[in-house]
């Protein structure tokens, strides 16, 4: 298992690090990826990834912090780096109404822009794209198609829509990445689109430290050794056995982030 997305720069896990991975790998959980959200952020982030050998980190500017100066220069050379596996997060978030739709598309599409620049120049900077996409999927697909990046190197992370927007993105060709979303009793259309999910384009994450799944929601902060609830909750959607499920999903994030992380003992 391999916690695709969570936020170990943030506060909750300050001096701590070292202490989670050890408590994920003891779950099962072999790796996790710590997700930036801004570019000073992927320079913290990768500072933390270089410092543990299964952890790793991406680089970019999330919607809900795009009001906040970046810096494209900074976000590639952490992407140069092999330890950073991802761009992102970046997307759009329509729940909120600060930052401005127009902030948020302005550094989205030249984030892309970059991304797409990037790709050409260097192979090094060839990296999968995680999205942040809420309330926002008939705004947001069109602007990553004409991006021209792949659309089978986009993962949707943290799905809490339902099974239309599910059709949207398979459609589109993306990845899409659940959360302890999926265990809670109240989120029947994230339940019922992840039933739609073919289970090779799914991958598993906590968002830590938000999202603690079921049997241990009232538990701050989330954790990576919680994913494995994730994977159970999926497991159970689709009829299928725990280790059968769990198998996929790790040699899904691996493929897609081209990691490899150290056996379990």
């Amino acid at each position: 298992m391999i916690d695709t997305h969570c936020h170990l720069t943030f506060p909750e896990y300050a001096d701590c690090t070292a202490e989670v991975l050890a408590a994920a790998r003891h779950a099962g959980v072999a790796g996790a990826i710590t997700i930036s959200t801004t570019t000073t952020d992927a320079v913290r982030a990768l500072d933390l990834a270089r410092r543990h050998a299964d952890l790793w980190c991406s680089a970019g500017v999330h919607p809900l912090y795009s009001d906040r100066p970046a810096n494209w220069a900074e976000m590639r050379e952490v992407g140069l780096d092999p330890k950073c596996v991802a761009w992102g997060e970046l997307g759009l978030d329509r729940h909120y109404k600060e930052p401005s739709q127009e902030t948020q598309l302005a550094v989205l599409r030249e984030q892309l822009g970059q991304l797409a620049q990037w790709r050409v120049e260097d192979p090094r900077l060839d990296k999968p794209v995680v999205i942040h996409c809420r309330e926002a999927f008939d705004e947001l697909i069109p602007i990553l198609k004409e991006s021209g990046l792949p659309a089978d190197r986009f993962v949707f992370h943290c799905f809490t829509a339902g099974p239309r927007e599910m059709r949207m993105l398979l459609d589109f060709g993306a990845f899409v990445s659940f959360t302890g979303v999926v265990t809670f009793r109240n989120a029947t259309a994230t339940r019922e689109a992840a039933q739609l999910a073919p289970i090779d384009r799914v991958m598993v994450e906590t968002d830590a430290p938000f999202l603690t799944p079921e049997p241990h929601r009232t538990v701050r902060p989330n954790a990576p050794r919680f994913v494995v609830h994730v994977a159970e909750a999926l497991a159970a959607l689709w009829g299928r056995d725990v280790a059968s499920t769990n198998a996929a999903l790790y040699a899904n994030a691996k493929r897609f982030f081209r990691i490899e992380p150290t056996p379990l003992a």
